[in-house]
């Protein structure tokens, strides 16, 4: 799988002896299915808006921010940061964390998901498919921008406009 990578984000995403810091893991074989912010408000709402007997069901959907230090701005409601530079190793235990909670789908999103929130997809499906399990890894479309693009503050915690104010007022 190609993953295609912003300038700035290689520039961050560099270790000190050039190599990018997913160099040090295997090349991901899956290429996860893309969600849209709009579906993934639409699930969210759907879990919000559930009758008090509903709500004590489980979610099956389960939301990672993959962003590290440059996670400003919010965060898309009830996500998890599992940063990318370290997701790798960790894909064992959310996996089993997952199935445990009767979680279906994962879905990964990064600024603008067009490299780590992609790339953690692909090695969780990755994993998945090695053991024959029926999770399924999703990318959020636009990542964290695309969400904020599309819905503003709603349902963002941690929201802070300033960050996504650029000349003219207008969203990044």
């Amino acid at each position: 799988m190609t993953v295609h990578v912003h300038e700035h984000c290689l520039k961050m995403a560099t270790r000190e002896d050039g190599t990018p810091w997913w160099a040090a893991f295997p090349e991901p074989k899956s290429v996860p299915d893309k969600i849209d912010p709009k579906e993934v408000l639409q699930l969210l709402e759907a879990h919000g808006q559930a009758t008090s007997r509903q709500a004590q069901t489980p979610r099956d959907f389960l939301l990672v921010d993959a962003r590290r230090t440059d996670c400003t701005g919010g965060t898309i409601h009830s996500s998890i940061n599992l940063p990318a530079h370290s997701f790798y190793p960790t894909r064992k235990t959310l996996y089993d964390m997952c199935t445990q909670a009767g979680i279906k789908r994962v879905i990964f999103y990064c600024g603008s998901s067009n490299g780590r929130g992609p790339r953690c997809a692909a090695w969780m499906q990755d994993y998945t498919n090695e053991v024959s399990g029926d999770l399924q890894s999703q990318v959020m479309t636009g990542g964290i921008r695309g969400w904020v693009k599309a819905h503003g503050s709603h349902m963002t915690d941690a929201y802070d406009e300033k960050v996504w104010q650029v000349e003219g007022g207008k969203h990044e």
